[in-house]
């Protein structure tokens, strides 16, 4: 088989993302670093954001690492597939991935960003990357500049310090429920991982690195690190899908938060978009939650719409008994 090659960033959470679904999967791919020498690589690239995916037989590069995954799940239709077998599940796994991808990575951004020893760590690992043959005097130059661009993007994506207590909530109760259930041959919709378990992945696994939320993991889900770096490269996990409505506590409670916690923010966002509003607010968890729209997240919550709306009934019915009322009325 010819080799793809991955282009990325080692502080990417979609890159360690991709990676990791790349080495479940056995698909082989060089992976390469990006950095200012190779930026001519991703040249008329529009946006320039990593993951990259460039196929062997034409050259062409793409984008988002979900819609990687399914492209290669088309590519590659075998029976290391990440999406589970039962329609129900396929979709409780996109909506986990999903949460994951543009929920759990506000957890990361702020804890990377409101804390200076993980502000000082990441800073200077990402300048590391990007320019590894830099002086000393150029990678302070650039860690300080990265610094100020992602700490004044911050309230654009919702880490303000009046939103700290949701986004660090959020985080605990993610640990706890994955640190009661998960092992390298438990993942969250069967023996084998699923498109949710790399979702989360990326980000925890970013998480599990930067100072303040690893000494926080170390301490509450010591396990759950471990799962991580298991998952890291799984290309020798063989296992099933769980049945129908046989899921774990960790699955069903993550279901769960999904559904209270992350569909509502992408309610309140496409509320908010339809009336040409530039922020909004809503209640998660009894806060108050504020930032300004993000008109990708709309995309995915039509996504999300189409996906359960084509659901047979009796999946619909599985699904419906697990995301709960709040859950169908923002679904439907």
């Amino acid at each position: 088989m010819d080799r793809y090659t991955l282009i990325g960033g080692n502080a990417s959470p979609y890159s360690l993302k991709m990676r990791a679904h790349m080495h479940y999967r056995r698909l082989p791919y060089n992976w390469i670093l990006r950095t200012v020498e190779n930026d001519h690589m991703l040249e008329g690239l529009r946006p320039v954001l990593v993951p990259v995916l460039k196929l062997p037989e034409d050259g062409s590069l793409h984008l988002d690492s979900t819609r990687l995954i399914y492209m290669l799940e088309d590519r590659h239709p075998d029976d290391r597939s990440v999406i589970p077998g039962n329609p129900a599940h396929a979709f409780l796994a996109h909506l986990v991935e999903d949460m994951g991808d543009e929920w759990v990575t506000k957890m990361m951004f702020h804890y990377r960003w409101a804390y200076a020893p993980d502000i000082h760590y990441a800073s200077r690992w990402i300048a590391d990357d990007r320019s590894p043959g830099a002086t000393e005097e150029e990678r302070e130059k650039f860690a300080k500049f990265f610094t100020d661009r992602q700490i004044g993007r911050m309230p654009i994506v919702g880490c303000t310090p009046e939103n700290a207590p949701i986004i660090e909530a959020g985080f605990h109760h993610i640990l706890t429920l994955l640190d009661t259930d998960v092992g390298q041959y438990k993942y969250l919709f069967g023996t084998r991982p699923s498109i949710a378990d790399f979702g989360l992945y990326g980000q925890l696994r970013t998480l599990s690195i930067d100072p303040t939320p690893m000494s926080i993991m170390r301490e509450e889900a010591q396990r759950a690190e471990s799962w991580l770096r298991q998952l890291d490269d799984a290309s020798g996990i063989e296992g099933d899908w769980y049945a129908a409505r046989d899921l774990p506590p960790m699955t069903r409670g993550l279901i769960t938060y999904s559904a209270e916690v992350y569909l509502p923010f992408l309610a309140a966002n496409a509320a908010a978009i339809d009336k040409g509003a530039e922020t909004f607010s809503v209640e998660l968890e009894g806060k108050l939650y504020s930032q300004g729209v993000f008109t990708y997240q709309v995309k995915c919550l039509d996504e999300l719409k189409k996906r359960y709306k084509a659901l047979p009934e009796e999946a619909k019915t599985i699904v419906d008994d697990l995301i709960g009322e709040t859950g169908v009325k923002i679904l439907s």
